[in-house]
């Protein structure tokens, strides 16, 4: 090697846009050679399969991939991967089969061209997309959370199933113009130990659809509720959806006295990851337990967890949010990332489900027990909530359950208080009291506690609750309250 090898000016090579190419059929010789018309396009590798092309993505040979829209194994986990290697992906249709259009735009690519029409558009669309840069370890722009599409169906761009049209720029995937409903979502977590996250998110669920029809009857009449500020129109029209995302020990079918021999959120992961999940299949995964109150089952075992991804949930997230006003998740208790394989970024993560929820929810409420051991768990599952930015654009509620005098003293409810806001600044959390036989009759019936016992301490407390995320939670166009100088119903400084 002669002196000064290493000076020498970078290769004109080196300032190509790089491509993959992985075209079925006789389509990839056309394919390859419109791109090698184009002197700043350089096909760097033509892959025969899936597995190899998201060799050569890992590798960094490519900047944009072109692919067939009947390539096997081609799903939204996949399309979800280049993007993280910071490859942008071109789908090439079949002008014979329509629904290939539907199903490349529901996997999250982010150019879809007809066959007929390659000659006049590839190159130009792959020089458009080489332009732009998708940040490694971030979503792809298809996964942002955003507003939805002008109702189901609808080919307006970057639609609520994260479905961009052709040559969408950054700049006009940021704009969300919310036309239609922007449900809120709710995420019920809490440490672990089993302090009762699944039974206060089934009676959230339940009362954010009848706490203003329940007032109503009880105070004497709309007009008397009017009078004392509550919103008597918006219960008999709201909506709300109850899905199990706890991936280590899901019970929202059984306490709602459901047979669970199959997966609501597995199925609808899996038709996240065909493209094929509609909002007429999530509300068929999701049966209607009681007027106005769906339920999207978990899985039956801890080891399914796989079947239930974060890049699929995020997708779902958004299809929640559609078909129903309210979405209350019940998470699984940890925030942790697995450090073994930190490395591998496509590799599952078995706290993925929680931390998509946790990402995606308006209103986060923290549930912890009573007892001692219950009040530490819970005052540092308040800070790995914090360290692990998991939740931060959401609001949040710190709830004490089974509030009982036998394990926190004569007067628990003060001592709880003193020692939440003494080690967890919290000062106003939501106490819930103990009321073992009525919350044992519910479970036992398959019911709600306003169904088994309306006038209970728990259910009273659940329902005041169930007021507070409803103020808490993001206005229904989407727009999120500054958390600074956040206020509770109270007037008390919302504890973050």
């Amino acid at each position: 090697m002669s002196p000064g090898a290493f000076d020498q000016p970078e290769s004109p090579a080196r300032r190509e846009s790089t491509v993959l190419c992985s075209v079925r059929g006789a389509l990839e010789g056309h394919v390859v050679g419109i791109l090698a018309t184009a002197a700043d396009l350089n096909v760097t590798r033509r892959c025969a399969d899936v597995a190899e092309l998201l060799a050569a993505s890992a590798s960094g040979l490519g900047m944009v991939a072109v692919v067939s829209g009947d390539l096997v194994g081609l799903d939204r986990a996949v399309v979800a991967a280049l993007h993280t290697d910071g490859v942008r992906v071109i789908g090439i249709l079949d002008t014979t089969d329509d629904s290939q259009a539907e199903r490349m735009a529901a996997l999250g690519v982010d150019a879809v061209l007809d066959a007929g029409l390659v000659a006049e558009t590839l190159v130009s669309s792959v020089r458009a997309l080489a332009s732009t840069t998708v940040r490694h370890e971030e979503p792809s722009p298809s996964f942002d959370r955003r507003g939805t599409a002008d109702g189901w169906g609808s080919e307006r761009a970057d639609d609520a199933w994260g479905r961009p049209s052709p040559h969408q720029d950054d700049d006009a995937q940021a704009t969300d113009p919310r036309p239609g409903r922007r449900g809120r979502i709710v995420a019920v977590w809490g440490p672990t130990g089993a302090p009762g996250r699944s039974t206060i998110a089934f009676n959230i669920a339940s009362e954010l659809v009848t706490t203003a029809k329940s007032r109503r009857s009880a105070k004497g009449g709309r007009a008397r509720a009017a009078a004392e500020g509550e919103d008597v129109g918006a219960s008999g029209r709201e909506t709300s959806l109850l899905v199990d995302a706890d991936t280590y020990s899901g019970s929202l079918a059984q306490i709602a006295g459901l047979l669970d021999e199959s997966s609501g959120i597995a199925a609808a992961c899996r038709a996240v990851g065909q493209g094929a999940l509609d909002p007429a299949l999530l509300a068929r995964l999701s049966p209607e337990i009681s007027p106005r109150l769906r339920v999207l089952t978990g899985i039956a075992r801890a080891s399914r967890w796989p079947e239930v991804s974060e890049v699929a949930l995020d997708v779902v997230w958004e299809g929640c949010r559609e078909i129903a006003d309210w979405t209350v998740v019940d998470c699984g208790f940890s925030v942790e990332r697995d450090e073994m394989l930190s490395y591998d970024t496509r590799a599952p993560q078995r706290n993925g489900a929680t931390l998509s929820a946790l990402g995606a929810a308006d209103v986060v409420v923290v549930v912890g027990g009573a007892d001692p051991v219950g009040v530490q768990r819970l005052v540092r599952a308040l800070d790995d909530l914090r360290e692990s930015g998991a939740a931060d654009t959401a609001e949040r509620i710190v709830v004490v359950n089974r509030v009982r005098a036998s394990a926190a003293g004569a007067n628990p409810s003060s001592a709880l208080r003193d020692a939440l806001y003494r080690y967890a600044s919290v000062n106003d959390a939501v106490l819930v009291p103990d009321d073992q036989p009525a919350c044992d009759g519910a479970l036992l019936a398959g019911r709600t506690l306003a169904e088994h016992a309306p006038a209970s301490a728990p259910r009273r407390a659940i329902r005041s609750l169930a007021d507070r995320v409803r103020a808490t939670a993001a206005p229904s166009d989407g727009a999120t309250p500054e958390k600074q100088g956040a206020t509770s119903p109270a007037g008390r400084p919302v504890a973050h």
